[in-house]
């Protein structure tokens, strides 16, 4: 039996929704706990989500322990055995290969099998092992896996052809116990990245340039325990956003920090959305007449992948044509044909759709075809005349905490059902 969730639309939403810390920075600092060969890492604002979960499992096979009290995990990596990774649990999210540049920056050796996550286009992770190379790793592919070993590790300059943030963060990993200086260049410039850096140089590492394109880290003996709280999910943020300007009289979202933000409140202001911005948190009241955009997606501090998708269900009720240009995953458009089947006028071409509106959106039944099309038909099934249900909300669960119970808080007839 799987669960479904089913929405009745054109509920008007009225009140105050929390975001809960990243999951992008949460998936990155749950490995990096393992970095620690002496102390506890205590981790606040922790998201209730699968990722988190499927994460847990994996410690517990290497023998770590993890305790859970609310939003705060106790990680003690001390008795750490560094077995193969092969469980199922490493396919089910693809941030479990941050365990390679963890397990080898701190043994010298991983082996595991490829990881999982949303199918999103091609997603190699040839930057990764390169920098792993570069640091003095040699790496092996067969059948069980990836094996990945070295006699030592000694810091290099290591140029990433591409601004990557899993490469930027493992690379990192990998890194801050080598010996001597390493230097990513090129490095991805999110907001989650400086998080990791900065839980490190709490453990000890010595990392400059986090948020820059140049990071330079000096190699250390060890990494140490240490207390870090999370910084709020940005996509999650971005989504809650989205929701408001689609249907809420006054929607205030709290425990954001809006700088991260710029390049969707930028199009939702461009597209006639009204918002108040405070210094944690923004408020979106009604707005008629929204006007068509065009996007384009880019590494940070660029308008975001993770949020052209549930924008793309907003704009279906904008006057005008939208172009929404994909540059980061050139195929992530499932999500418009489900919109389409629930009314929407969208042409697909070559990393690129057309949004004509606005057009009415009816309630169907849909997939969640990964995690930010689950998102992308939240928007459309609370816009939708009818009730919409949506397939497959596993993918919807790895990424956000609770959200039909927050958006049933403010008005919205979303519930689950098992199907």
């Amino acid at each position: 039996m799987a669960d479904v969730i089913k929405i009745e639309g054109q509920h008007e939403l009225n009140g105050t929704i929390r975001v809960s810390g990243s999951k992008n920075a949460t998936v990155a600092l749950i490995p990096a706990a393992v970095l620690s060969s002496n102390g506890k890492v205590t981790i606040y604002g922790v998201p209730e989500i699968d990722d988190v979960e499927n994460l847990r499992v994996l410690l517990k096979e290497l023998n770590v322990s993890v305790e859970q009290t609310d939003d705060m995990l106790e990680i003690d990596s001390s008795n750490l055995i560094n077995i193969d990774l092969e469980s199922n649990a490493v396919t089910k999210l693809r941030a479990s290969y941050y365990l390679m540049g963890a397990l080898l920056g701190r043994f010298k050796r991983v082996r595991m099998k490829m990881p999982g996550g949303c199918y999103l286009g091609p997603r190699p992770i040839d930057l990764h092992l390169k920098g792993f190379e570069s640091l003095g790793a040699k790496v092996t592919y067969d059948h069980l896996g990836y094996l990945i070993e070295a006699e030592e590790l000694t810091g290099a300059k290591i140029y990433l052809d591409f601004a990557s943030v899993g490469a930027t963060i493992n690379i990192m990993f990998a890194a801050v116990l080598a010996n001597g200086r390493t230097t990513i260049e090129n490095a991805a410039k999110e907001p989650e990245i400086i998080d990791v850096a900065t839980m490190l140089n709490k453990m000890g590492a010595k990392i400059r340039g986090a948020g820059t394109s140049v990071i330079t880290i000096d190699g250390v003996e060890k990494l140490v325990g240490c207390v870090h709280e999370i910084i709020p999910d940005r996509i999650v943020a971005g989504t809650y956003l989205i929701i408001a300007a689609a249907m809420g009289r006054e929607v205030r979202i709290d425990n954001i920090i809006p700088h991260h933000l710029e390049a969707l409140i930028s199009k939702l202001s461009e597209m006639g959305v009204k918002t108040e911005v405070g210094v944690d948190h923004v408020v979106v009241t009604k707005a008629e007449n929204l006007k068509g955009v065009d996007i384009s997606t880019q590494p940070y501090p660029g308008f975001a992948t993770d949020l052209q998708q549930p924008l793309t269900s907003l704009l279906t009720q904008a006057i005008g044509s939208s172009v929404v240009k994909e540059s980061i995953y050139t195929e992530r458009f499932k999500h418009c044909i489900e919109l389409q089947r629930m009314g929407a006028d969208i042409r697909l071409s070559t990393a690129q759709c057309t949004v004509e509106g606005p057009t009415p959106l009816y309630g169907d039944t849909v997939t969640a075809t990964d995690l930010r099309c689950g998102a992308s038909l939240i928007v459309a099934g609370l816009l939708a005349k009818g009730v919409t249900t949506i397939r497959e909300t596993y993918h919807i669960d790895r990424g956000y905490e609770h959200i039909d119970e927050k958006l049933q808080a403010i008005g919205a007839k979303i519930w689950r059902e098992a199907e």
